[in-house]
């Protein structure tokens, strides 16, 4: 990400004061418009992403899905994500950022979206305080997980038989996103043993070419994103790894949603759609659909 001078940040401070923060609307306020904003994060599939000049993925047909539920229009708010999930959030829910300016008025920032889609859920983070002891995110409520994530290895079956451990890409070549979990891993575990043979690329799909170039044996990264690269290709030369990886730490985490602090009811008209396509059975063929594993979030752990 780029790094900004002082001069920009005081140049934004100012035009920050100028034009004043983006107002979130309430849940009313969504009704009454007759649309509804969702944000989605850009270039990011299977989630969101452009196929010619329409917009497809799996948080795409999600906000279809809200819009529907609300009765209203669906529109889309791309992001682009910045240095840290906080960045996001203050750009996308609460604040705006402030290169994001309304054409028809230059101090102004445009609107932000009014749901906020793919926020990891994590209670701890929902609750991070700074050094002050007051609430980093409070002005952000993060809530109704609708799926959960981990990490996913694909493997080429005409260089490797099995990947049992990460320990192998000491002999053969790995490709990962850079600045990712799985890159920081293999670049450091094993007192750097396979930091050699870890290629990094732009994004998975840069990597999963790179595989079937046959610059790299195997390809590591979130399991939606390896199994939507898979789904894509015809023929058996490329596998799922079934192994977990714990030397990696958390291996799953929950997905959820990101509103305003005052859009409280907004949120929990998504909750109770989502919740309602969780029990039964449309999130999870929304996802095979792109040919994504579905797997419920923890919420879900032993209920019907």
């Amino acid at each position: 990400m780029k790094r900004w001078s002082n001069f920009l940040g005081l140049l934004a401070a100012g035009l920050l004061l100028i034009g004043g923060p983006s107002q979130a609307r309430v849940y009313d306020d969504v009704i009454a418009s007759g649309f509804v904003r969702i944000g989605a994060y850009r270039d990011f599939p299977p989630y969101s992403y452009m196929e010619g000049d329409k917009a497809v993925g799996i948080d795409v047909d999600l906000g279809r899905a809200i819009a529907k539920e609300l009765g209203v229009e669906f529109r889309l708010h791309w992001m682009t994500p910045d240095e840290t999930l906080d960045d996001d959030l203050r750009n996308n829910v609460w604040k705006g950022h402030y290169l994001d300016k309304d054409e028809d008025n230059p101090l102004a920032l445009k609107n932000v979206a009014d749901v906020m889609l793919r926020v990891p859920y994590d209670r701890d983070f929902s609750y991070k305080r700074d050094s002050l002891g007051l609430l980093v995110n409070e002005l952000v409520v993060m809530m109704s997980p609708y799926h959960q994530e981990r990490w996913q290895l694909a493997f080429d079956t005409q260089k490797l038989d099995s990947v049992r451990t990460l320990a192998k890409f000491q002999y053969h070549p790995i490709g990962v996103e850079v600045d990712s979990l799985p890159a920081f891993y293999l670049t450091s575990a094993l007192q750097g043993r396979m930091r050699d043979k870890t290629h990094h690329y732009a994004n998975p799909r840069e990597a999963f070419s790179a595989m079937k170039a046959g610059e790299v044996s195997a390809v590591m990264g979130m399991r939606s994103e390896i199994d939507w690269l898979l789904h894509r290709e015809t023929g058996d030369q490329y596998h799922r790894a079934e192994n977990g990886f714990p030397a990696m730490g958390k291996q799953a985490w929950d997905i959820g949603v990101a509103v305003a602090e005052d859009s409280r009811d907004l949120g929990y008209a998504v909750e109770t759609l989502f919740d309602r396509m969780i029990r039964d059975g449309s999130m999870a063929e929304l996802f095979a659909r792109y040919g994504v594993t579905y797997e419920k979030p923890s919420l879900y752990i032993d209920t019907p």
